[in-house]
């Protein structure tokens, strides 16, 4: 570390550079996951939430808004929810954006210490001459710049604003000292700027002046960077013609720097023709950071100096002359780097001898890369300024005919130059880790062949004629005591007394006149290899690998390898899976990337070193990922076709096969076809594990799981699409698409099941687990999206277990007006089907009819149906829904009655008089006061009661599909999983009377509140139906006052509209009265009345029994003592406590405490003219 970097002033100025790069990942990762509710785009959006969402225009009219909002219960409401939902990701935008501002406060800051003398010795301009010390301002303040310009091109202006307006909304800090609220505003507010618009007068100039940049500071740092080689690049790219790349680094800083000094841009032609002249005297298309591209054509058109000087770069002459220099040179490079990379000819030796002409033919691969990539891509032109659109157009088709582009043969030379440098890399690495063994080695072996050569001549070691030579010998012997203490750790004087011994060597060879024996010339020969491999050895150096680094750098790629590369990388691997094997070495290329933005953050050991490279490591990662994917892509289509041969063309061998029947059943072709195709599945599986295990950031990539990832990635988009496509329903169709839809899903469905169970063996992967575990995931996530609708506090996209990053959930648009996927379409669909006004349902048979035709309308055989298209991940999920859809109608119910009832003008005195009257008769409801204590009430509940008695039958109408739901689930797992129904009732049961005991003897509670136990174990009994949907608590809330009197007088009211079907054994609506079947509002009724004390009920069916019997008195006093008929009101109340009674699991005594005990138990003897 130089002595700049280990002073205060030296770190500090590190940690604030550390800091600007973090900043820039944080806020690219949160420019991905920006919520879509910002931006107002969607007509839902803009109806439930322009009214709480506001950009700057708030602060002028802040209290009236304020006001408007806690005016009105519904806008506060949902003002509370937003917030709820949203201000976690708030603060996360607001954070990045004050750290924007205060990135730029301690830049003035820092400049302000060196220039009053707070670091000693220290000034600005002494800082600027250190070489760690300018290139550290200079990116301080291009960081800066950079900053700005990421923020107004990833998050609009107008979010911006609307983000910034709800923090202060809903933030606590808004009011303290220490806030820099306003500031953030000013910094960050709108300024126009849109991607697709017209570019705003003075941008970006008026915006970084909102920075408040010292302008002494920026004029000394361009000053640097238009005269100095700040990164001493030049010795990376010693050759004058790579001077533009050597300086592309710092010329992408002058680039955004230049906006903080615009004057120089608009006025100083000389200056900006000197910037151009050095830096962009051969490019005009420059990556700014991180592969973001910038076309100064465009970008430096409203400059009057810059373009005039850039004038000559864009000459059609000059272009065309770089364009021809760099066909000429791919054309050059490419079988020079097919040659090299031939088996056998890159080997140590070779590269020993050869790295200074190795290392140019990668300069000269990386330099035309950098260039036809750069100035052939498809970057983004702004379409509003037709000239400038046109000349970036035309630049560009002249170097794609000039330089004869073709985009297959750049991609070439890329794999070729990426897995010729990653040979050079390991190979050099390996030299330099063996370095000291092998000078050893190579010691070794000169010192024992000069030590041999010595015993030859002295006559002691016979060799064909050879005579004895002791001064021969004796300066032999000398020779090799001096190979013997050449030392290796001083390289220097090793080098130059090796150097001597060679010549030493060759000399002898003359002056003894040796050259005539062989066996003596080869002895000397192979000494002098040794001591030349020994300073070739002691040359190995690191500075060749940090110069392959530098000169290797991809990212000026980063983001567009993608759109110029990735459809020739797949299509490669298509025609030949090994390629994966080559692409490894591009990705590693890729990956040195990551120095840029680490290499300064891991100087200061910043804290935010493992986020920000988690950050590019994943975003890597996702790239490789996306590549691959074309791998399980073109596996399930070849699935696709075994399927269809499997299900429509080879027959199934039965269990007794026939002699004269195998021809038939060989089918040969066919089976050949299914061979071939598997064949072709299982080498595209050997081309991805053929990939070594890679460290790609910090990220290690294992091939074997990037496969299974592949694949169940693809499942994903599959299965998703066939749920999304297959569940789509019209409304307005006579007869239902159900049944039809769930059994083409079904057979589709299946047919993926089966080509997994097929294919699995070889593939090495675990189909069944894989199928059942993706297809629950989609299930659940869309439930979870479905389910937002019912709840305050939403899941996000980002917040959700059920969503992966590398195995992404589709998300489609929604199909009606009510459901967000197919879920909610199917639970709608079915809803619509069973409509309690529509039809009726038949316990015993559990099945719905037509009200009308009485026609099937939905058998016992849908929900099979349902459990093999959608399966058992499906089906639970759809009970989930309906749970939500059972929580939202009874918490309506409890807003209607609190609304209607509990804050009326009038209704909680009549109740009150109510309660009061029935206390004069002990609380029991009698005939002949019937009239006087009812008849006000019952008038009124007409008109208010029908709404609750709706939303009681939908009740019922979700509990009856969800007790089908929990008996098909529970019958498919004791006919798949018997052992597992038995096991999981064994428990339920013994815990059930486990607590039972526990609290008939002890008031403490039974588990500890950190133990899963209950919750694992009601999750498992969910999935396979052993539930009871009626004893479930969906709400927990006080029962409103005189809840089953307001329930009591609704029964009464809708009594009189059903009639009792002996052939259904129960009641159903009358024909041209206000159609609803009975049986849901039953179930509804006992649902409702669980969620409250057990005493709700119990005093609700008191009330109804006493009416009946008030009502029975009060027709044998209009009749006569023997009642001969049965009222229509008592008939269908008895029919309907008798229901009550069985599906709510009651005992008959809370009934017959009221009722006399032969009634209930012979009503149905008892003539009625209400039956049918």
């Amino acid at each position: 570390m130089s002595d700049f970097l280990s002073s205060s002033c030296g770190q500090n100025v590190v940690r604030l550079v550390s800091r600007g790069n973090a900043i820039i990942a944080e806020l690219l990762r949160l420019s991905e996951v920006v919520p879509t509710v910002f931006r107002l785009e969607t007509k839902s959006d803009q109806n439930k939430y322009s009214e709480v969402i506001q950009d700057f225009s708030y602060f002028k009219t802040s209290d009236t808004f304020d006001q408007r909002i806690e005016s009105n219960g519904q806008l506060l409401d949902r003002d509370d929810e937003f917030r709820e939902n949203y201000i976690e990701i708030i603060t996360r935008f607001y954070l990045v954006f004050e750290s924007i501002h205060r990135f730029t406060v301690d830049i003035n800051r820092y400049v302000e210490d060196l220039e009053e003398g707070v670091y000693i010795q220290q000034s600005l301009e002494s800082v600027l001459l250190d070489n760690d010390g300018k290139q550290l301002l200079c990116e301080a303040l291009y960081l800066s710049g950079v900053m700005l310009l990421m923020v107004d091109q990833r998050i609009d202006g107008l979010v911006r604003e609307r983000i910034l307006v709800s923090y202060y909304r809903y933030s606590g800090q808004r009011s303290t000292s220490e806030s820099n609220f306003d500031d953030v505003c000013k910094l960050l507010r709108n300024t126009g700027y849109t991607p697709n618009g017209k570019r705003p007068i003075n941008y970006p100039d008026d915006y970084f002046k909102r920075a408040q940049i010292g302008s002494n500071f920026v004029n000394l740092v361009i000053g640097r960077l238009r005269s100095d080689d700040i990164y001493n690049q030049s010795s990376a790219f010693p050759q004058p013609e790579h001077r533009s790349v050597a300086l592309a680094t710092q010329a992408v800083m002058l680039y955004v720097v230049l906006y903080f000094s615009p004057h120089i841009l608009h006025n100083e032609s000389a200056a900006m023709r000197e910037i151009v002249d050095k830096c962009f005297a051969d490019n005009w298309i420059i990556s700014m950071y991180m592969g973001f591209v910038a076309n100064l054509v465009e970008e430096w058109d409203p400059y009057k100096s810059a373009k005039l000087a850039l004038n000559n770069t864009i000459d059609q002459k000059n272009v065309k002359i770089h364009a021809n220099k760099y066909n000429s040179k791919i054309i050059k490079l490419l079988p020079q780097l097919q040659q090299l990379l031939k088996e056998g000819t890159l080997t140590e030796e070779f590269l020993l001898n050869n790295v200074s002409k190795l290392m140019n033919i990668i300069r000269d691969c990386n330099v035309t890369l950098r260039w036809l990539t750069l100035h052939t891509c498809h970057h983004f032109i702004n379409e509003s300024n037709g000239v400038v659109n046109k000349k970036c157009k035309q630049l560009r088709d002249l170097v794609i005919i000039e330089s004869k582009y073709q985009p297959l043969v750049v991609f070439q030379l890329l794999l070729n130059t990426a897995e010729f440098e990653l040979k050079i890399k390991e190979m050099y690495k390996q030299l330099l880790s063996d370095k000291q063994e092998k000078w050893n080695f190579y010691k070794k072996e000169a010192f024992e062949r000069i030590s041999e050569l010595a015993e030859v001549f002295s006559g002691n070691k016979p060799l064909t004629r050879i005579e004895k030579n002791t001064s021969l010998e004796q300066w032999l012997r000398e020779m090799s005591k001096q190979i013997d203490g050449l030392i290796y750790d001083e390289t220097n004087v090793t080098n130059r007394k090796t150097i001597k011994l060679i010549q030493a060597l060759e000399e002898v060879q003359e002056f003894h006149q040796l050259e005539s024996n062989l066996h003596v010339r080869q002895f000397l020969i192979e000494s002098q290899k040794m001591l030349h491999n020994m300073i070739k050895t002691q040359n190995i150096k690191e500075d060749v690998l940090i110069t392959l680094q530098i000169v290797g750098d991809l990212s000026f790629a980063w983001k567009i390898i993608d759109t110029s590369f990735t459809k020739y990388m797949q299509s490669g691997i298509k025609s030949d899976p090994t390629l994966v094997i080559k692409l490894r070495a591009t990705f590693l290329k890729l990956a040195s990337a990551l120095d840029m933005p680490l290499l300064r953050i891991n100087q200061a050991s910043s804290n935010d070193l493992i986020s920000v490279s988690q950050y590019y490591s994943s975003e890597l990662v996702s790239y490789v990922r996306k590549v691959l994917h074309i791998i399980p892509e073109t596996m399930f289509s070849l699935m696709a076709r075994i399927i269809e041969l499997q299900t429509n063309n080879i027959k199934e061998l039965p269990t007794r096969l026939m002699k004269d029947q195998m021809k038939t059943y060989s089918q040969l072709e066919e089976r050949h076809e299914v061979a071939k195709l598997t064949h072709s599945i299982s080498v595209f599986t050997e081309g991805i594990l053929a990939m070594k295990a890679t460290l790609i950031g910090i990220i290690q990539i294992d091939p074997k799981r990037l496969l299974e990832d592949g694949i169940r990635r693809e499942l994903v988009i599959q299965a998703a699409n066939a749920l999304h496509k297959g569940l789509v329903f019209n409304s307005k169709a006579k007869t239902s698409e159900l049944v039809p839809k769930l059994k083409a899903l079904a057979q589709v469905m299946d047919g993926f099941r089966r080509s997994f169970e097929y294919i699995q063996d070889y593939v090495c992967i675990y189909g069944l687990k894989m199928w059942q575990q993706e297809v629950s995931r989609i299930v659940n996530y869309n439930v979870e999206q479905e389910c937002n609708a019912f709840m305050r506090h939403k899941v996000l996209d980002y917040q959700s277990v059920y969503q992966s990053a590398s195995i992404p959930i589709p998300k489609f648009l929604p199909m009606d007006p009510y459901s967000i996927n197919f879920i909610g379409r199917l639970a709608r669909e079915l809803l619509r089907m069973t409509d309690p006004k529509n039809t009726i349902y038949v316990h015993s048979m559990s099945t719905w009819f037509d009200n009308k035709t009485h026609l099937q309308v939905v058998d016992t055989k849908l929900f099979p149906l349902m459990m093999k298209s959608i399966g058992t991940a499906g089906i639970n999920g759809l009970d989930r829904l309906i749970s939500f859809m059972i929580v939202t109608e009874i918490q309506n119910i409890m807003q209607y009655l609190d609304r209607n009832f509990t804050k009326d003008k009038h209704w909680p005195q009549i109740l009150l008089e109510i309660n009061e009257n029935l206390g004069t008769t002990d609380g029991k409801i009698i005939g002949t006061h019937f009239s006087s204590i009812f008849g006000s009430a019952l008038s009124k509940a007409t008109k208010s009661l029908p709404a609750v008695f709706d939303a009681i039958a939908r009740i019922g109408q979700m509990q009856i599909i969800r007790c089908n739901i929990g008996h098909e689930l529970n019958t498919t797992c004791k006919l798949h999983s018997r052992h597992l129904a038995n096991a999981l009732n064994t428990l339920n049961q013994a815990i059930i009377s486990d607590l039972e005991h526990h609290y008939s003897t002890s008031n403490k509670p039974f588990l500890k509140e950190d133990t899963p136990l209950l919750y694992e174990l009601t999750n498992y009994l969910e999935w396979t139906g052993i539930s009871d949907p009626l004893s479930k608590i969906y709400i927990t809330s006080r029962a409103p006052s005189y809840l089953e009197m307001i329930l009591l007088l609704m029964t009464i009211t809708q009594m009189g509209k059903f009639v009792y079907l002996k052939s259904i054994h129960g009641l159903t609506a009358k024909k041209g009265s206000d159609l609803s079947d009975g049986l849901p509002f039953v179930f509804g009724v006992i649902t409702l009345l669980r969620q409250f004390h057990e005493n709700t009920i119990h005093q609700y069916i008191a009330h109804c029994s006493q009416y009946v019997c008030a009502q029975t008195e009060i027709q044998m006093s209009i009749s006569s003592p023997k009642v001969t008929e049965l009222p229509p009101e008592v008939y269908n109340t008895l029919e309907f406590l008798e229901n009550l009674i069985e599906f709510s699991g009651l005992q008959r005594k809370v009934v017959v405490e009221n009722i006399p005990d032969f009634i209930f138990d012979q009503f149905h003897t008892i003539p009625n003219s209400n039956t049918k």
